[in-house]
Formats: structure tokens, sequence, C-alpha cells
């Protein structure tokens, strides 16, 4: 059997396992072991073995559970309610100030956890509510928070780009850097656009006239509870851009800052690290068996020059050009986006795509930075998009699933387009990594 044929076969293996409702590691780690077994006899499973050793040699991936456990720490000791409530006092007076104020409230939250999902579950239980009960329309303000929530692993720390460096085997700090100017332009962008649409149509974001009655002192303090994200994230990137700490250290230097931060606002119980802590494992537990199932994976490709094979089929005989082949990728994950999350869509095509998009003469960096803006774009794509089912299961019963359909089209639009922008000036991404490290 031909390398094209094994690589297909793998694949289809794999997807079938996944629709029947397997485990993501579960079944790219059954398919990398049977097809190692079949093709190199008990000499195979080495493969799986030195998977193992190269995860557990992977120093970096200690900042996975330092990450998610600043995350939860932040989320749980609800120190985004004071968030909120700065961007409540000062942006409310502006029509769709409200909707700008969550959009920033995003950011900040990507700053202080990395994960999208935490975004998305912030903004369902603290701004929705609000957003509602102050006459916003429920459809504008629905695709707010999902458009919101996709900066999470754009912006850094980004966990799922600490993945993806893994798997490409890029390094972290750059990819972090390449993710923030994409990320400021793509909330930017979010906000011009509420900005314009709240301009014409009033009605959809009303101003609110209550913050005339907040008085100055208490806005300043206000101000002070959004400084706690770009606290936390000067903390961690400072040392680790100056070069004084490893990124390891600084990961633990923003843990450590969160967990201080929520003691000192008395915001951080026994209860509240115990859940903080289970969480924080069970999450790294699951990280850690997808990428130990997803470098087995790419050991039994690697193996096969199932790489070379597929590159020989797209550029010699079907003579796709490397422009045609990376959007056709890009297609891919917004078709795999309707049922499965990023991390599933990054350690299933990464073993094929990571080394082609290099064989192409890509940036493997400028590539991270467009997989983070296309599996989010995929997440919010009708019909099977993650997001719109994770939405609809936080948002109250007054808003349905059609709502939250036509919630997301606007944005979408705009995420397509801060896409097409990036993948034409790739120095929006490369330019700060580019920047810092040259010096």
């Amino acid at each position: 059997m031909s390398q094209e044929y094994i690589a297909i076969f793998m694949f289809a293996l794999m997807m079938l396992m996944l629709f029947t409702g397997q485990r993501v590691f579960g079944a790219i780690g059954a398919v990398a072991t049977i097809a190692a077994l079949a093709l190199w006899g008990t000499g195979g499973q080495d493969i799986t073995f030195s998977a193992a050793m190269k995860l557990m040699k992977w120093y970096p991936l200690l900042t996975l559970p330092m990450f998610i456990f600043m995350g939860y720490v932040l989320s749980e000791s609800r120190l985004a309610d004071d968030l909120y409530r700065m961007f409540h006092v000062w942006m409310g007076p502006v029509n769709g100030g409200l909707a700008i104020g969550t959009i920033g409230l995003m950011v900040l939250v990507s700053a202080m956890n990395g994960l999208s999902v935490a975004g998305m579950a912030i903004g369902a239980t603290i701004a929705l509510p609000e957003l509602l009960r102050r006459g916003y329309d429920k459809t504008m303000v629905t695709g707010v928070i999902q458009a919101g929530s996709s900066l999470g692993i754009l912006v850094p720390p980004s966990v799922v780009l600490v993945l993806y460096a893994m798997i490409a085997r890029q390094p972290v700090g750059q990819l972090w850097l390449a993710g923030i100017v994409p990320g400021l332009m793509m909330a930017g962008m979010f906000i011009l656009y509420i900005w314009i649409r709240c301009r014409i149509q009033p009605h959809l974001g009303p101003a609110m006239e209550d913050v005339h009655e907040v008085t100055q002192t208490e806005k300043i303090r206000l101000l002070g509870a959004g400084a706690l994200p770009l606290i936390i994230f000067a903390a961690m990137m400072v040392p680790f851009v100056n070069g004084w700490t490893s990124l390891v250290e600084s990961s633990a230097i923003g843990a450590l800052t969160a967990l201080v931060i929520s003691v000192l606002k008395r915001r951080m119980t026994w209860k509240i690290f115990e859940t903080c802590t289970k969480q924080t494992l069970a999450i790294s537990c699951m990280f850690m068996w997808i990428i130990l199932a997803a470098l087995g994976f790419g050991a039994v490709f690697d193996g096969l020059g199932a790489v070379k094979a597929i590159d020989n089929l797209f550029t010699e005989q079907l003579g796709l050009s490397p422009w045609m082949i990376l959007i056709l990728m890009q297609l891919s994950f917004i078709v795999m986006g309707t049922f499965l999350d990023d991390t599933a869509m990054l350690v299933i095509v990464a073993p094929l795509y990571v080394p082609l998009v290099g064989a192409l003469g890509f940036d493997l960096i400028w590539y991270g930075v467009l997989y983070t803006i296309t599996t989010q774009i995929a997440y919010m794509t009708p019909p099977f998009g993650y997001n719109l089912f994770l939405m609809r299961a936080m948002a109250p019963p007054e808003i349905g699933l059609n709502d939250i359909y036509r919630s997301i089209i606007p944005f979408v639009g705009v995420m397509v387009l801060a896409l097409i922008i990036i993948m034409v000036f790739p120095e929006i991404a490369l330019w700060l990594p580019g920047y810092i490290y040259g010096n």
C-alpha cells in the first residue's frame, strides 16, 4: 500500500472513532499505536515510548499548569466582576459603550487566562445579563461575547499557542509575541464595528445615564481593578522579554502574583483554592494525554514519509501553488471546527500540516497565528460551531439558537477580514518577535 493510502486510512479511522464519541487522545493514540504495530511489528511500540519521553523532557510544558491555575484563581475569585464594573462606569455614556467595554474585558481576561472558554464563561455570566438589562439588542451582544472570547487563544499567555509550540517545535516566546499585535488589531476591529453600528442604530446600544451619578473618586478607584491584569501581565512578560527569567519561571511568577492579589483582596478561600487546584490538575492532565497522542501520531507520519508524499501530491501531481494549498488548509480547519475544538484540530492535523507548511516555505510562527484565528472562525461558523452551542448552554432562555446564529455573522466577517490582512501582511505578526529577539 502506498504512503498516501496509508495516511488516508489513518485519518479515516481516526475520524470514524471521533464520530463514535471516543475521547480525542484515545482516538489519536489508538490509531497511532495500531499503525505502528502493523507497519513495524513489536518494534513499533518504541514510538509511543519515545513520544512519552519527549513529552516528559519538554521543560516549557510546565507553563501549562501555571497559566491554567492563574486563570482559575482570577475567575473563581470573581476579580473579573471589578473589571466589568470599571468598563461599565467609564464606557457607559457612549452609545454601544458597554459592548465596547465587554471587548475590553475580554482582552484583559485573555491576558489573565489564555483560554477562550474562560472568556466565554465570564462574558456570559457577568456581561450578558447586564447588557440585556440595560436594553442592548440581544442579537448584537450575543455576538459581542462570542467574538470577544475568541481573543483568548491569541492574546498571551495563550495555552493553545504553547501546545502549537510543542507540536511545531517553535519558541513559545516568539509565538506569544506574534499573537499580541494581531490580537489587539482584531479587538480594535471589533470595537470599531460596534461603535459604527451603534452610531447608525443607537437603539442597539443605548448610552447609560446613571453612570453620571458615579463620583470621580469611585471612577479612579475602579481604574485599580483594570490595573490588576496589567500588573500580572507585566510581572510575567517584562522579566521574560528582558531575559531575566525563563518562560517557566515567568509563568510561576504570574500564577503567584494572581494568588497574592486574590488573597490581598480577600477573595481567596480554602474552597476556592481547592477548586482551582483540582480544575488545574484535570485540565493539565487532559492536555498532556492529547500531546502524548499527537506526538505518537506525528512519529508514525514521519516514519512513513507521508508528509513528503502529500507535498508531492499537491505540488507535482495536482500542480497547486503554495498559497492555494495554504488556503485549502485554512478551509479544512473551518470544516473540522464544526465538530472539534481547537486543541483536537491542532493535534489531528499538525503531523501533516506543520511540516507541509515548512516545506512550502512559509514561516511557522506566522502560521501559528493563522491557525488560531482560523479555528476561532470555525468555532463560530454555523451550523455546528463549537462556540455556538457553548453560548446556547450559557445564555438565558430568551436568547434562542436562531439569535445566536444571526449574531455572529458580522463578527465572522470581521475575523475573516483580519485573517486576510495578516495573510497578505505577515509582518503584522512577525514584527514584534523579530524586534524583541532581534535585539
